[in-house]
């Protein structure tokens, strides 16, 4: 199958972008090239609202050198959209002529109102919120939007962006106290104005570059064990802290701040500032990151043109479909040792062993598509590898911590090796959910063991309890030898974990209920 390549060029008023995606099997888009220019576009912005020929000139030299790296791949479909500084300028005709002209590409401007769309789209396409609030602030103008049930209810573009709000209150690149005290009284009055910001209690979701950087510095500041930005999650005092501490620093340092472009040093306080003052505005539930935004959003319309639906049914199965598509995952198995997992958890959770819940299952049943994926690489090193590609994976609709919980179940092996895996993260989990953790892990193990030669021999399972041990019944349908070894070796993980013994005993069915 020809590989398929699509491009987006970002023309917005601090950086340019260009943006390459390969289309995999699933119809996901992956980003495979990603080039950036700081063309600072709002700075050419002259006092009657033209951009000036040097403006012009650094967008059409900057897209042309766009195109010498698109030229490489075999594009399926090009788009370039402008944002900010191109819609508010006066002479925005004569500057879509002289791109047609330069450079072959025929610009969209984007409307205030679909700039904020495409934000909305792509975060409600990539996570598993339901209802919040985005705000995406560029250079030249912010966009927020509120969206409910995953459909877009409100939405506004507000006329300052970083650069603006630079150039509008700090005489230097760096504000004084008072210069900032003004622009944080400046910004809540502007998010004020909206009536449906107001106290709403849900996730603030930012997104965009200013965002990106917020959460890099406060991942370099924590020394961050796991990989990935997108879906992580900040809370309000997190977000003082890392305003306070770059507000104390001089330029210099402030360049060299580990997780910020230096490009972004002199506008990243008045980011960090839109985000804080509209995190009280709404009094979030915590600040979550989206690596997905205004380009995603695009394509994502695009890509959904024949659905009747600009909204995948679910962010989560379609990014566990693709880790089952990267790793060549047998679905004949992976559902078999579900049916054998649901009956020991469900026969376990029936008989009050376990302190097993509805929202346990969930998780067991999610672990069980990719338990053991890592056997991918290498066979020896299977477990190691499964917990460290989904523990730094983005897998879309999932929140870092539940990403983690996820790569601690299916890359289970025994208690040795899970605390080991654990202990980056320890403070994370309460000793119960620990405890609970390895449970599911050991139950999901056991499961796989069932089918260890994978023809589906074990039919099924039932469990009676004898003086308080645990007596599991394998119904096979042929030759359950090997099934038995791999079990009667892995077994004792799950009596550690259940603290009671289990007797194992195979018996043939003619039937089977799989």
């Amino acid at each position: 199958m020809a590989k398929k390549y699509y491009a987006i060029i970002d023309v917005g008023s601090n950086t340019m972008r260009l943006v390459i995606y390969l289309r995999d099997k699933g119809g996901r888009l992956r980003e495979i090239e990603n080039v950036k220019a700081v063309a600072r576009l709002r700075n050419y912005l002259l006092d009657n609202e033209t951009l000036s020929e040097q403006g012009v000139q650094k967008l059409t030299s900057t897209l042309n050198s766009f195109n010498e790296v698109a030229k490489s791949y075999q594009l399926e479909e090009m788009v370039c959209v402008a944002t900010a500084t191109i819609r508010q300028a006066a002479n925005q005709s004569e500057i879509l002529k002289r791109v047609s002209d330069e450079t072959g590409f025929h610009m969209r401007i984007l409307s205030e109102h679909e700039e904020a769309y495409y934000g909305y789209l792509a975060v409600v396409n990539s996570t598993s919120v339901t209802e919040g609030i985005t705000v995406d602030i560029g250079g030249g103008s912010t966009e927020v939007t509120y969206f409910k049930d995953r459909q877009l209810i409100e939405s506004h573009s507000f006329p300052f962006g970083a650069l603006t709000l630079k150039q509008d209150f700090f005489k230097e690149d760096l504000p004084t106290e008072e210069e900032f005290s003004n622009l944080r009284h400046y910004v809540l009055e502007q998010f004020h104005s909206l009536p449906w910001l107001k106290d709403r209690q849900v996730p603030l979701i930012g997104i965009g570059g200013g965002a990106r950087n917020l959460v890099q510095i406060d991942q370099s500041l924590k020394d961050y064990p796991l990989a990935g930005l997108h879906q992580y999650k900040m809370k309000d005092s997190d977000l003082s802290f890392v305003k306070n501490y770059l507000f104390t620093l001089p330029m210099k340092k402030l360049q060299k701040v580990e997780g910020l472009s230096k490009d972004r040093a002199d506008i990243i306080l008045p980011a960090t500032e839109v985000f804080h003052s509209l995190y009280d505005t709404i009094q979030a539930s915590g600040f979550i990151l989206s690596r997905k935004g205004l380009r995603d959003g695009v394509f994502y319309e695009q890509l959904t043109r024949d659905m009747g639906t600009s909204l995948f049914p679910n962010v989560l199965e379609e990014s566990i479909q693709e880790l089952i598509n990267d790793y060549e995952l047998s679905m004949k198995q992976v559902h078999h040792v579900q049916h054998l997992a649901y009956e020991l958890f469900h026969q376990l959770h029936d008989k009050g062993i376990g302190s097993l819940t509805k929202e346990d299952w969930v998780e067991v049943k999610r672990a069980g598509y990719v338990f053991n994926l890592g056997e991918y690489i290498d066979n020896e090193a299977s477990s190691q590898h499964t917990f460290y590609l989904l523990a730094n994976r983005t897998i879309d609709g999932l929140m870092h911590i539940e990403r983690l919980r996820l790569a601690l179940m299916a890359s289970f092996k025994n208690k040795t090796i899970f605390k080991q895996f654990l202990h980056p993260y320890k403070k994370w989990f309460l000793k119960t959910e620990q405890k609970k953790i390895r449970l599911l892990g050991a139950m999901l193990k056991f499961c796989y063991s069932l089918d260890s030669t994978r023809r589906q021999t074990v039919k099924d399972i039932h469990i009676t309890i004898h003086d308080g041990d645990l007596q599991i019944t394998a119904y096979s349908g042929g030759d359950w030898m090997p099934e038995e070894y791999q079990a009667e070796k892995q077994k004792k993980h799950l009596e550690k974990a259940l603290k009671r013994s289990i007797e194992l005993s195979f018996e043939e069915t003619s039937g089977s209920s799989s």
